[in-house]
């Protein structure tokens, strides 16, 4: 049994994770600002801290006796907002300083392992070449604050530690906000395809990333893409039209998404990446292998 102390609990990904770690038979602190957050992971259940992310004195505190500190903090605006750098502003502070307050007091409380969560979208377009850790990244405004966090998780490892961090595939299953977005249009015949339709996506579903937490607590320190099977920008969008049962009368946005600007950028590109190295080092595997199982998950649940 591992004691295990979770931010973002009550997010996307957090639930799932503080259901797997449990499962797994760990013990779960989380993080909740609210008496509404406390009841939701309790629900989970977790022990909830009432702490500041940003509060470094209050983290270590919380801290102290836990083998492990999971961040998975973010505040990802909706589909309609992802182009604006502005609605991003909550997220970059949560990376940037979240992550430097939450390092700084995973050192100070003696937490042996630090699990940073990021993203694959950092990478360039690279056509139908396969992505792997080393390549380089190639960054818009809004994920400008990536390496910021996943350099804080390094800085963790240098000082003594093992930080991990896992560069997940765009997130979508139940829970997400974007993927209720997506399926309501998908409801309305509309084909949702992101780019052009021949270019590669990575996704990952909540409850795979959830049990990737879990894989991660015995992980060497390092950087990890954690993706299901890379997908066209059209299979993407005919697996969940499938998965909703309702043909596309039209599509999009598909090139025109170019109009939304240089952030725009991130879900344009063709992002084919490799898993290999976490499934190698940890043994993980997705329950979901492809967007069309996850998205038929994702479907009969409403």
């Amino acid at each position: 049994m591992v004691k295990v102390f979770v931010t973002g609990a009550t997010g996307a990904v957090g639930p799932y994770a503080v259901r797997a770690l449990i499962d797994a038979g760990h013990e779960v602190t989380a993080l909740a600002r609210t008496d509404e957050k406390a009841a939701l992971a309790k629900q989970f259940g977790a022990n909830p801290a009432r702490v500041s992310l940003f509060d470094a004195e209050e983290l270590t505190t919380a801290f102290a006796g836990h083998d492990a500190v999971v961040n998975l903090a973010t505040s990802i605006p909706s589909l309609a907002m992802f182009p604006f750098t502005f609605a991003w502003r909550a997220n970059s502070r949560i990376r940037v300083e979240g992550s430097a307050a939450v390092t700084k007091a995973a050192l100070a409380a003696g937490v042996p392992r630090l699990v940073q969560e990021s993203i694959c979208m950092v990478y360039p377009d690279s056509g139908d070449a396969w992505i792997t850790e080393s390549a380089p990244l190639d960054l818009v405004p809004i994920v400008t604050s990536t390496p910021v966090a996943e350099g804080n998780a390094q800085q963790f490892t240098n000082s003594g530690g093992t930080g991990v961090v896992l560069r997940f595939g765009l997130f979508y299953g139940p829970g997400s906000v974007q993927s209720a977005q997506m399926m309501g249009l998908a409801r309305l015949h509309f084909g949702i395809v992101l780019g052009p339709a021949k270019r590669y996506m990575s996704l990952i579903h909540l409850e795979d990333a959830g049990q990737a937490v879990v894989a991660a607590l015995a992980a060497p320190a390092g950087i990890y893409n954690v993706a299901c099977e890379p997908v066209t920008k059209r299979g993407f969008g005919d697996a969940i039209s499938d998965a909703v049962g309702k043909k596309q009368w039209v599509r999009g946005p598909g090139r025109l998404a170019s109009l939304g600007g240089r952030n725009m950028n991130l879900v344009l590109r063709s992002l084919r990446v490799s898993s290999d190295k976490f499934s190698r080092a940890t043994g993980w595997a997705p329950k979901y292998p492809t967007v069309r199982e996850g998205w038929a998950a994702t479907a009969s649940t409403g």
